[in-house]
C-alpha cells in the first residue's frame, strides 16, 4: 500500500513534469513528452541478469538488470544510447515489468537493478508495488546518471536500497557541452548527500554481495574533463572517506564524441 501511494506522489510530479532537475513542466498525462523524449507510459529496452556490474552487485549469480528506455541528459559519449537516446524498447505495463522483476528473481538474480529509471519512476514504483506483493523481497538497485531531483528522490526514500549514481563532472562548462547540463554538478553533489542520507554507506554480506547503501561510480574522461581528483575531494569531505567508489576506465567514444575533438579518443593509462 505505501508503494502504491508513493506511485500515485510520482504520478504527481509527471504532470507537469518535475521528476528530473530539467523541470520541464510537460503534462506526461495529456499525451506530452519530455526533453527524455517519453510520455506517461512504461518502455524498456530489456530485462536480463548482468553479470558485468561491479563485483557486489553482480556477485555469482549476476544484477537483475531492467535497462529503461530514455534518459534525462543527452551525452554526447553516451555508450547506451541506442535505448538512451533513441528509445528503443518495448511498451510495458506495471504488471509485465512485475513479471518479468519476478522472473529474474527466480533465475538467482542477486537484485533488481533499474538502469535510468527517473523518467519513468510512476509506473516503475507502481510494477515494484505488484511484484513485492507476489513475492519479490530481494534489494532494489537505483541505478542513475546522478542527476536527480531532490523532491523525487524523498519519495524513494524506504523503497531503494542500493543507490548507484553516477558522479560524471566537477566543472559547469563540461557539464553543459557534453550533456547539456551547466547545473550538473551542484545538482549531483545535493542528490549524492540525500542518497547517503537514504541508505548509510556500502553493506556487504558474508559473501561479499551489496545489500544496501551507496556506491558511486566517475567515469574518467580524456583531459580530465570529469574533473575526478575535485569529485573524488568532494566524496572524501563531505560523504566520508568509507564512502564506496567505481573508478572506471572504460571511456571510448560512442554516439557523437568523434565530433569532440578532447574526447574523440580513450584515455591514456596515465590519465587514469
Amino acid at each position: 500500500a505505501e508503494l502504491q501511494e508513493r506511485a500515485a506522489a510520482l504520478r504527481a510530479l509527471a504532470s507537469p513534469c518535475r521528476l528530473c532537475p530539467r523541470q520541464c513542466g510537460v503534462q506526461r498525462d495529456a499525451g506530452e513528452r519530455g526533453l527524455c523524449g517519453l510520455g506517461a507510459g512504461l518502455r524498456v529496452y530489456c530485462c536480463n541478469l548482468h553479470h558485468g556490474e561491479e563485483p557486489p552487485l553482480s556477485g555469482t549469480r549476476g544484477s537483475g538488470t531492467v535497462f529503461f528506455s530514455g534518459c534525462n541528459l543527452r551525452c554526447v559519449f553516451c555508450q547506451n544510447y541506442g535505448f538512451s537516446h533513441l528509445l528503443n524498447g518495448v511498451e510495458m505495463t506495471p504488471h509485465t515489468l512485475a513479471h518479468h522483476m519476478l522472473q529474474l528473481q527466480q533465475r538467482g538474480a542477486h537484485n533488481i537493478n533499474w538502469v535510468t529509471p527517473t523518467p519513468q519512476l510512476p509506473e516503475a514504483v507502481a510494477a515494484l508495488a505488484i511484484a513485492r506483493a507476489q513475492g519479490l523481497d530481494c534489494p532494489l538497485v537505483f541505478n542513475c546518471s546522478g542527476y536527480e531531483a531532490l523532491e523525487a528522490l524523498r519519495l524513494l526514500d524506504g523503497v531503494v536500497d542500493i543507490y548507484l549514481p553516477d558522479a560524471k563532472y566537477a566543472d559547469a562548462t563540461a557539464a553543459r557541452i557534453y550533456s547539456d547540463a551547466a547545473d550538473y554538478p551542484a545538482v549531483n553533489r545535493t542528490a549524492l548527500r540525500e542518497m547517503l542520507r537514504q541508505v548509510g554507506q556500502l553493506q556487504l554480506d558474508v559473501q561479499g554481495v551489496a545489500v544496501r547503501g551507496l556506491l558511486i561510480r566517475h567515469l574518467v574522461l580524456p583531459e580530465n574533463l570529469g574533473g575526478t581528483a575535485a569529485i573524488l575531494r568532494f566524496i572524501a569531505a563531505e560523504l566520508g572517506r568509507d564512502t564506496a567508489v567505481s573508478l572506471m576506465r572504460q571511456y571510448f567514444p560512442a554516439h557523437r564524441a568523434r565530433d569532440f575533438t578532447a574526447i574523440n579518443r580513450g584515455i591514456t593509462w596515465d590519465e587514469y
